[in-house]
Protein backbone atom coordinates (compact mmCIF):
# COMPACT_ATOMS: atom_id res chain seq x y z
CA UNK A 1 0.00 0.00 0.00
CA UNK A 2 1.34 3.45 -0.89
CA UNK A 3 0.12 6.77 0.50
CA UNK A 4 0.98 10.12 -1.02
CA UNK A 5 1.22 13.50 0.65
CA UNK A 6 1.83 16.42 -1.69
CA UNK A 7 3.08 19.88 -0.83
CA UNK A 8 0.63 22.60 -1.82
CA UNK A 9 2.95 25.57 -1.37
CA UNK A 10 5.33 24.89 -4.24
CA UNK A 11 5.08 23.78 -7.83
CA UNK A 12 7.52 21.21 -9.15
CA UNK A 13 10.03 22.57 -11.62
CA UNK A 14 12.18 20.22 -13.69
CA UNK A 15 14.84 20.61 -16.32
CA UNK A 16 14.34 18.38 -19.36
CA UNK A 17 16.81 15.52 -19.38
CA UNK A 18 18.85 15.15 -22.57
CA UNK A 19 18.59 11.36 -22.23
CA UNK A 20 15.74 9.61 -20.37
CA UNK A 21 16.56 8.06 -17.01
CA UNK A 22 14.67 4.89 -17.81
CA UNK A 23 14.06 3.64 -21.30
CA UNK A 24 12.23 0.68 -22.78
CA UNK A 25 14.96 0.49 -25.41
CA UNK A 26 18.62 1.32 -24.77
CA UNK A 27 19.37 4.88 -25.90
CA UNK A 28 21.94 5.61 -28.56
CA UNK A 29 25.04 6.40 -26.52
CA UNK A 30 28.75 6.22 -27.14
CA UNK A 31 29.51 3.18 -25.01
CA UNK A 32 28.88 1.48 -21.70
CA UNK A 33 30.97 3.03 -18.96
CA UNK A 34 32.51 1.02 -16.12
CA UNK A 35 34.91 3.18 -14.15
CA UNK A 36 36.18 2.38 -10.66
CA UNK A 37 39.12 3.67 -8.70
CA UNK A 38 40.38 6.34 -6.32
CA UNK A 39 40.49 10.09 -6.64
CA UNK A 40 42.50 12.61 -4.68
CA UNK A 41 40.41 15.48 -3.31
CA UNK A 42 40.74 18.36 -0.86
CA UNK A 43 38.18 18.79 1.89
CA UNK A 44 37.58 21.21 4.76
CA UNK A 45 35.95 18.98 7.40
CA UNK A 46 33.18 20.52 9.42
CA UNK A 47 34.71 19.41 12.71
CA UNK A 48 38.32 20.38 11.99
CA UNK A 49 40.45 23.42 11.27
CA UNK A 50 41.90 23.75 7.79
CA UNK A 51 41.73 21.51 4.75
CA UNK A 52 42.68 17.88 4.32
CA UNK A 53 43.87 15.93 1.32
CA UNK A 54 42.38 12.47 1.04
CA UNK A 55 41.61 9.74 -1.42
CA UNK A 56 38.01 8.72 -2.14
CA UNK A 57 37.04 5.42 -3.73
CA UNK A 58 34.35 5.81 -6.39
CA UNK A 59 32.44 3.86 -9.03
CA UNK A 60 30.77 5.24 -12.17
CA UNK A 61 28.65 2.84 -14.22
CA UNK A 62 26.19 3.21 -17.08
CA UNK A 63 25.76 4.83 -20.46
CA UNK A 64 28.67 7.06 -21.43
CA UNK A 65 27.58 10.64 -22.01
CA UNK A 66 24.22 10.14 -20.28
CA UNK A 67 22.97 12.13 -17.23
CA UNK A 68 24.58 11.33 -13.89
CA UNK A 69 22.60 9.95 -10.94
CA UNK A 70 24.33 9.84 -7.56
CA UNK A 71 23.26 6.82 -5.49
CA UNK A 72 24.24 6.39 -1.82
CA UNK A 73 23.01 3.95 0.83
CA UNK A 74 23.28 3.38 4.57
CA UNK A 75 26.46 3.41 6.63
CA UNK A 76 27.19 -0.21 5.75
CA UNK A 77 26.76 0.38 1.99
CA UNK A 78 29.68 0.96 -0.34
CA UNK A 79 30.31 2.19 -3.88
CA UNK A 80 29.34 -1.17 -5.40
CA UNK A 81 25.72 -0.31 -6.15
CA UNK A 82 25.48 -2.01 -9.55
CA UNK A 83 26.23 -5.61 -10.47
CA UNK A 84 29.08 -5.28 -12.96
CA UNK A 85 30.01 -7.26 -16.06
CA UNK A 86 32.90 -8.94 -14.26
CA UNK A 87 30.49 -10.45 -11.72
CA UNK A 88 30.87 -7.94 -8.90
CA UNK A 89 27.63 -7.91 -6.90
CA UNK A 90 25.83 -4.64 -6.32
CA UNK A 91 24.09 -4.03 -2.99
CA UNK A 92 21.11 -2.34 -4.73
CA UNK A 93 21.06 -4.31 -7.98
CA UNK A 94 17.29 -4.81 -7.74
CA UNK A 95 16.87 -1.03 -8.14
CA UNK A 96 19.94 -0.03 -10.18
CA UNK A 97 21.04 -1.60 -13.46
CA UNK A 98 19.95 -2.25 -17.04
CA UNK A 99 16.16 -2.14 -17.21
CA UNK A 100 15.83 -1.32 -13.50
CA UNK A 101 14.19 1.74 -11.95
CA UNK A 102 17.53 3.54 -12.14
CA UNK A 103 18.30 2.33 -15.64
CA UNK A 104 22.00 2.31 -16.44
CA UNK A 105 21.15 2.18 -20.15
CA UNK A 106 20.02 5.81 -19.86
CA UNK A 107 22.15 7.24 -17.05
CA UNK A 108 25.51 7.01 -15.34
CA UNK A 109 25.39 5.99 -11.68
CA UNK A 110 28.01 7.54 -9.41
CA UNK A 111 28.67 6.25 -5.90
CA UNK A 112 31.50 6.56 -3.37
CA UNK A 113 32.70 4.68 -0.32
CA UNK A 114 31.93 6.79 2.73
CA UNK A 115 34.67 9.05 3.98
CA UNK A 116 35.86 7.72 7.34
CA UNK A 117 37.23 9.60 10.34
CA UNK A 118 40.72 8.21 9.72
CA UNK A 119 40.66 9.88 6.29
CA UNK A 120 40.26 13.33 7.86
CA UNK A 121 43.56 13.50 9.75
CA UNK A 122 42.73 14.72 13.24
CA UNK A 123 39.14 15.88 12.73
CA UNK A 124 36.90 15.42 15.76
CA UNK A 125 34.20 13.66 13.72
CA UNK A 126 33.01 13.00 10.19
CA UNK A 127 29.81 14.82 9.28
CA UNK A 128 27.15 14.28 6.64
CA UNK A 129 28.28 17.67 5.31
CA UNK A 130 31.76 16.22 4.77
CA UNK A 131 30.29 13.35 2.74
CA UNK A 132 28.29 15.85 0.65
CA UNK A 133 31.37 17.98 0.02
CA UNK A 134 33.37 14.87 -0.89
CA UNK A 135 30.77 13.95 -3.52
CA UNK A 136 30.90 17.48 -4.94
CA UNK A 137 34.69 17.22 -5.11
CA UNK A 138 34.42 13.86 -6.88
CA UNK A 139 32.12 15.44 -9.46
CA UNK A 140 34.77 18.10 -10.01
CA UNK A 141 37.57 15.55 -10.29
CA UNK A 142 35.59 13.61 -12.90
CA UNK A 143 34.79 16.76 -14.86
CA UNK A 144 31.06 16.49 -14.15
CA UNK A 145 29.30 19.81 -13.69
CA UNK A 146 26.00 18.53 -12.42
CA UNK A 147 24.10 15.40 -11.47
CA UNK A 148 20.56 15.09 -12.75
CA UNK A 149 19.47 13.41 -9.50
CA UNK A 150 20.68 12.23 -6.11
CA UNK A 151 19.01 9.08 -4.77
CA UNK A 152 19.92 8.39 -1.15
CA UNK A 153 18.58 5.92 1.36
CA UNK A 154 18.99 5.97 5.16
CA UNK A 155 22.34 7.73 5.85
CA UNK A 156 22.57 8.31 2.11
CA UNK A 157 19.32 10.30 2.29
CA UNK A 158 20.81 12.45 5.04
CA UNK A 159 23.88 13.07 2.89
CA UNK A 160 21.59 13.84 -0.05
CA UNK A 161 19.81 16.49 2.00
CA UNK A 162 23.16 17.95 3.05
CA UNK A 163 24.26 17.95 -0.60
CA UNK A 164 21.06 19.72 -1.68
CA UNK A 165 21.55 22.35 1.02
CA UNK A 166 25.26 22.91 0.35
CA UNK A 167 25.43 22.38 -3.43
CA UNK A 168 21.93 23.04 -4.82
CA UNK A 169 23.31 24.02 -8.22
CA UNK A 170 24.93 20.59 -8.62
CA UNK A 171 21.74 18.43 -8.72
CA UNK A 172 18.39 18.66 -10.44
CA UNK A 173 16.33 16.50 -8.09
CA UNK A 174 16.70 14.77 -4.73
CA UNK A 175 15.10 11.44 -3.80
CA UNK A 176 15.49 10.86 -0.06
CA UNK A 177 14.37 7.44 1.22
CA UNK A 178 14.06 6.78 4.96
CA UNK A 179 16.15 9.79 5.94
CA UNK A 180 15.28 13.19 7.39
CA UNK A 181 16.86 16.55 8.16
CA UNK A 182 17.91 15.42 11.62
CA UNK A 183 18.36 12.25 13.64
CA UNK A 184 15.41 11.66 15.94
CA UNK A 185 16.41 11.91 19.63
CA UNK A 186 15.13 8.42 20.45
CA UNK A 187 17.22 6.95 17.63
CA UNK A 188 20.22 8.95 18.86
CA UNK A 189 19.74 7.44 22.33
CA UNK A 190 19.69 3.88 20.98
CA UNK A 191 22.75 4.45 18.80
CA UNK A 192 24.57 5.93 21.81
CA UNK A 193 24.02 2.63 23.64
CA UNK A 194 25.25 0.73 20.57
CA UNK A 195 28.46 2.75 20.51
CA UNK A 196 29.00 2.21 24.23
CA UNK A 197 28.65 -1.55 23.67
CA UNK A 198 31.32 -1.37 20.95
CA UNK A 199 33.65 0.62 23.23
CA UNK A 200 33.04 -1.78 26.12
CA UNK A 201 33.91 -4.75 23.93
CA UNK A 202 37.16 -3.05 22.90
CA UNK A 203 38.08 -2.29 26.52
CA UNK A 204 37.47 -5.92 27.46
CA UNK A 205 39.67 -7.12 24.62
CA UNK A 206 36.88 -8.45 22.41
CA UNK A 207 36.01 -5.71 19.94
CA UNK A 208 34.25 -8.17 17.62
CA UNK A 209 31.84 -9.23 20.38
CA UNK A 210 30.97 -5.61 21.07
CA UNK A 211 30.31 -4.93 17.41
CA UNK A 212 28.24 -8.12 17.17
CA UNK A 213 26.01 -7.09 20.08
CA UNK A 214 25.67 -3.53 18.79
CA UNK A 215 24.43 -4.86 15.45
CA UNK A 216 21.94 -7.15 17.17
CA UNK A 217 20.54 -4.17 19.06
CA UNK A 218 20.42 -2.16 15.84
CA UNK A 219 18.38 -4.88 14.15
CA UNK A 220 15.63 -4.42 16.74
CA UNK A 221 15.20 -0.86 15.44
CA UNK A 222 15.81 -1.49 11.73
CA UNK A 223 13.13 -4.14 11.32
CA UNK A 224 9.39 -3.86 11.94
CA UNK A 225 7.20 -5.39 14.61
CA UNK A 226 5.31 -7.49 12.07
CA UNK A 227 8.45 -9.16 10.81
CA UNK A 228 9.58 -10.02 14.33
CA UNK A 229 6.16 -11.48 15.09
CA UNK A 230 6.20 -13.61 11.94
CA UNK A 231 9.82 -14.76 12.17
CA UNK A 232 9.92 -15.46 15.88
CA UNK A 233 6.63 -17.20 16.61
CA UNK A 234 8.22 -20.45 17.85
CA UNK A 235 8.15 -21.16 21.57
CA UNK A 236 11.42 -20.93 23.53
CA UNK A 237 13.46 -24.12 23.87
CA UNK A 238 15.35 -25.14 27.02
CA UNK A 239 18.93 -26.00 26.03
CA UNK A 240 22.42 -25.63 27.53
CA UNK A 241 20.97 -24.78 30.91
CA UNK A 242 18.65 -21.97 29.85
CA UNK A 243 15.70 -21.07 27.68
CA UNK A 244 16.66 -19.99 24.18
CA UNK A 245 14.31 -17.82 22.17
CA UNK A 246 13.58 -17.80 18.46
CA UNK A 247 14.75 -14.19 18.19
CA UNK A 248 18.26 -15.13 19.32
CA UNK A 249 19.31 -17.18 16.30
CA UNK A 250 18.18 -14.48 13.84
CA UNK A 251 19.92 -11.68 15.69
CA UNK A 252 23.03 -13.78 16.26
CA UNK A 253 23.33 -14.45 12.53
CA UNK A 254 22.91 -10.74 11.76
CA UNK A 255 25.62 -9.79 14.25
CA UNK A 256 28.06 -12.41 12.99
CA UNK A 257 27.56 -11.34 9.38
CA UNK A 258 28.12 -7.69 10.22
CA UNK A 259 31.38 -8.37 12.06
CA UNK A 260 32.77 -10.04 8.94
CA UNK A 261 32.45 -6.86 6.87
CA UNK A 262 32.80 -3.98 9.34
CA UNK A 263 35.19 -2.80 12.02
CA UNK A 264 34.62 -0.99 15.28
CA UNK A 265 36.34 2.29 14.44
CA UNK A 266 34.40 2.72 11.21
CA UNK A 267 31.15 1.85 12.97
CA UNK A 268 31.75 4.36 15.77
CA UNK A 269 32.54 7.19 13.35
CA UNK A 270 29.66 6.63 10.93
CA UNK A 271 27.12 5.93 13.68
CA UNK A 272 28.13 9.21 15.32
CA UNK A 273 27.92 10.95 11.94
CA UNK A 274 24.24 9.99 11.72
CA UNK A 275 23.60 11.61 15.09
CA UNK A 276 25.52 14.79 14.23
CA UNK A 277 23.53 15.25 11.01
CA UNK A 278 21.37 18.34 10.84
CA UNK A 279 20.09 20.30 7.84
CA UNK A 280 17.65 23.17 8.00
CA UNK A 281 14.80 22.12 5.68
CA UNK A 282 14.51 25.66 4.32
CA UNK A 283 18.05 25.29 2.97
CA UNK A 284 17.03 22.35 0.75
CA UNK A 285 16.44 24.37 -2.40
CA UNK A 286 16.16 21.44 -4.80
CA UNK A 287 12.92 19.73 -5.94
CA UNK A 288 12.61 16.75 -3.61
CA UNK A 289 10.83 13.42 -3.41
CA UNK A 290 10.65 11.99 0.11
CA UNK A 291 9.85 8.31 0.67
CA UNK A 292 8.94 7.20 4.17
CA UNK A 293 7.96 3.86 5.67
CA UNK A 294 4.89 3.49 7.86
CA UNK A 295 6.65 1.06 10.22
CA UNK A 296 9.99 2.89 10.41
CA UNK A 297 11.03 3.38 14.05
CA UNK A 298 14.39 4.95 13.13
CA UNK A 299 12.98 7.81 11.02
CA UNK A 300 9.45 8.66 12.22
CA UNK A 301 6.97 9.91 9.64
CA UNK A 302 6.42 13.05 11.72
CA UNK A 303 9.98 14.12 10.90
CA UNK A 304 9.40 13.59 7.18
CA UNK A 305 6.14 15.55 7.35
CA UNK A 306 8.00 18.43 9.00
CA UNK A 307 10.75 18.22 6.40
CA UNK A 308 8.23 18.32 3.55
CA UNK A 309 6.33 21.23 5.10
CA UNK A 310 9.45 23.33 5.65
CA UNK A 311 11.39 22.31 2.55
CA UNK A 312 12.87 25.22 0.61
CA UNK A 313 11.70 23.84 -2.74
CA UNK A 314 8.90 21.67 -4.07
CA UNK A 315 8.55 18.48 -2.02
CA UNK A 316 6.33 15.42 -2.35
CA UNK A 317 6.09 12.78 0.38
CA UNK A 318 5.21 9.15 -0.39
CA UNK A 319 4.67 6.61 2.41
CA UNK A 320 4.91 2.88 1.81
CA UNK A 321 3.62 0.18 4.13
CA UNK A 322 6.04 -2.64 4.91
CA UNK A 323 6.68 -5.40 7.42
CA UNK A 324 10.40 -4.58 7.25
CA UNK A 325 10.49 -1.22 9.03
CA UNK A 326 13.48 1.01 8.26
CA UNK A 327 15.07 -1.70 6.10
CA UNK A 328 12.19 -1.56 3.61
CA UNK A 329 14.46 0.39 1.26
CA UNK A 330 16.46 -2.84 0.92
CA UNK A 331 13.49 -5.21 0.88
CA UNK A 332 10.52 -3.59 -0.88
CA UNK A 333 11.98 -3.64 -4.39
CA UNK A 334 8.66 -3.28 -6.21
CA UNK A 335 7.36 -0.36 -4.16
CA UNK A 336 10.66 1.53 -4.13
CA UNK A 337 11.20 0.91 -7.85
CA UNK A 338 7.72 2.17 -8.71
CA UNK A 339 8.20 5.44 -6.83
CA UNK A 340 11.66 6.07 -8.27
CA UNK A 341 10.42 5.28 -11.78
CA UNK A 342 7.48 7.65 -11.33
CA UNK A 343 9.79 10.42 -10.15
CA UNK A 344 12.25 9.90 -12.99
CA UNK A 345 9.42 9.90 -15.52
CA UNK A 346 8.24 13.27 -14.18
CA UNK A 347 11.75 14.65 -14.42
CA UNK A 348 12.26 13.33 -17.94
CA UNK A 349 8.86 14.46 -19.25
CA UNK A 350 8.83 17.93 -17.71
CA UNK A 351 9.37 20.92 -19.95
Amino acid sequence: MTFQVHADVHAFEFERAPVPFAASEPPAVDATLDSRGELSIRLHPKHADGTRELRVRYALHGAAGAPVVIVQGGISADRHVVTTADGGAGWWSAIVGPGRAIDTRGCRVLSIDWVELADLGGAHAVDSADQADALAAVLDALGLRRARAFVGSSYGAMVGLAFAARHPQRIGHLVAIAGAHRAHPLSVAVRNIQREVVRLGARLGDAAAGLDLARRLAMTTYRGEREFAERCADAPVFADGRFQFAEEAWLKAAGASFVQRFDGARYLALSESIDLHRVEPEDVRVPTTLIGISTDRVVPLADLCELQRRCGAAAALHVIDSRYGHDAFLKEDAQISALISETFTLIGNAT
